[in-house]
């Protein structure tokens, strides 16, 4: 089983972290998260991620790509037993959890799949309130065309 820790701007890697818990309260020992301070710097951000690796195959997930979290682990990671995906959302969270028994490089594919399919516009423009049209205007009935 792939081990999953994930990364963010303090508190958003713990909110993850509990609503994940929520949904599969089984996967609670599996999963690990860093909030990553304001006043942490980038060192500081990656000792702490070492401190939860373990030697178990582990995917990163952090928030947004080029900041400190994802930052960290990208220097921790190693690219082969260590993995990083950026742009964690809930979606992708529970899609890795779903599928944390699948090699990891197949585990990164989910992951950024669970983050795409995840993200849809729901909200539909207001119907608007016209009556039907009424016959007075209607084509058909003009005898001078």
């Amino acid at each position: 089983m792939t081990r999953v820790i994930l990364v963010a701007h303090a508190p958003l890697a713990s909110a993850l972290a509990a609503v994940a818990r929520h949904a599969f309260p089984e996967c609670a020992q599996s999963l690990a998260a860093v909030d990553v301070e304001p006043s942490d710097d980038l060192t500081t951000a990656m000792a702490r991620l070492r401190e939860t690796l373990s030697e178990e195959d582990t995917l990163i997930l952090s928030d947004a790509f080029g900041a400190t979290p994802c930052n960290a682990a990208v220097r921790v990671a190693d690219g082969v037993r260590v993995r990083v995906v950026a742009g964690v959302n809930v979606p992708m969270v529970w899609r890795v959890l779903c599928y944390r028994a699948e090699p990891l490089d197949r585990l990164v594919s989910r992951a950024v799949d669970g983050a795409t399919q995840g993200v849809m516009q729901v909200a539909v423009t207001r119907p608007q309130n016209q009556g039907p049209a009424s016959r007075h205007h209607d084509q058909i009935h003009h005898h001078h065309q």
